[in-house]
C-alpha cells in the first residue's frame, strides 16, 4: 500500500468520539461523495509513494476547509487553484488555507511542501454548534472524550510512515498543550515543536503576516 492507499483507508474508517454533547455536530467529509472523490484525487496526486513525512497537527477541520474537501487546511478554492484538483464544491474562502497556501506557495509550491510534509489534526473529524466552527477543547468534558480517541489516530497515521523525531503543533495554546500531554504519557515524538495558528496570524496580525509565513519556513527547513 502507497502513503495514499493508508491515508485514505484511515479517513474512510473514521467515526466521531464517543461521548459528544448532542447538542454539537460532527463533520465527516468523507462520508460525501464530492469530497471523497476529490480528497482521493488530492492524496493520489501528492501522497502515492512510500516515503516518510513530517506531520503537522492542527486542531480539527472548519466548516469551509477541511471540513469540507476532506483535505486538511484546503479549502475548495484552493483544492482547484493551488493544487489542480477540480471540484463542484462550495467555494467559499478559508482564512486558515489562504494562509496556509502562502506558506506552501513561499516553500516552492504543493509538489515540493506535499513531498516532505503531512497536514492533520488531533481530531480529524471536525465539530460545530449552533451552525459555528466549533474547537475540539471548547467541547465539555473534552480531555476524557478526546485523549483516548486522539491517541489512536496519531497511531494509526504512524504507520504512513510518519517521522518519529518531531511532530509540529498548528497552534501555540491548547493544541500545543494537549498534543505535549500525550506526548508525555505516550512517547509518539522525539520533540513537538510550534507554529502560529493561520487563523490567528489571519484575524489578529494581518499586518505581519509575511513575518508569520517567513516562521513557519525557517521552522520548517530546521525540521
Amino acid at each position: 500500500m502507497t502513503v495514499a492507499d493508508k491515508i485514505l483507508s484511515f479517513y474512510q474508517s473514521l467515526t466521531p468520539p464517543p461521548g459528544l454533547p448532542p447538542e454539537v455536530v460532527v463533520l465527516n467529509p468523507y462520508k460525501d461523495e464530492q469530497a471523497m472523490e476529490a480528497s482521493t484525487l488530492f492524496y493520489r496526486k501528492y501522497y502515492d509513494d512510500l516515503q516518510e513525512r513530517i506531520v503537522l497537527f492542527g486542531i480539527n477541520p472548519g466548516r469551509f476547509g477541511g471540513g469540507l474537501t476532506g483535505v486538511p487546511f484546503t479549502d475548495p478554492i484552493h483544492l482547484e487553484e493551488s493544487c489542480g484538483i477540480k471540484n463542484e464544491l462550495d467555494k467559499r474562502p478559508e482564512l486558515s488555507s489562504r494562509f496556509i497556501y502562502e506558506v506552501i506557495a513561499a516553500y516552492g509550491g504543493p509538489d515540493l511542501f506535499y513531498q516532505k510534509f503531512y497536514l492533520s489534526a488531533v481530531s480529524p473529524l471536525g465539530f460545530v454548534r449552533d451552525g459555528r466552527n466549533l474547537n475540539y477543547y471548547d467541547i465539555a468534558d473534552w480531555p476524557s472524550i478526546f485523549e483516548q480517541y486522539a491517541l489512536e489516530c496519531i497511531q494509526q497515521q504512524l504507520a504512513l510512515p510518519l517521522s518519529r523525531k518531531v511532530a509540529f503543533s498548528i497552534g501555540q495554546g491548547e493544541n500545543l498543550k494537549f498534543l505535549n500531554v500525550l506526548n508525555d504519557k505516550y512517547h509518539l515524538f522525539d520533540e513537538i515543536l510550534t507554529v502560529p495558528h493561520p487563523r490567528w496570524v489571519m484575524q489578529y496580525r494581518l499586518k505581519r503576516k509575511v513575518e508569520f509565513v517567513n516562521q513557519y519556513l525557517e521552522r520548517l527547513s530546521k525540521a
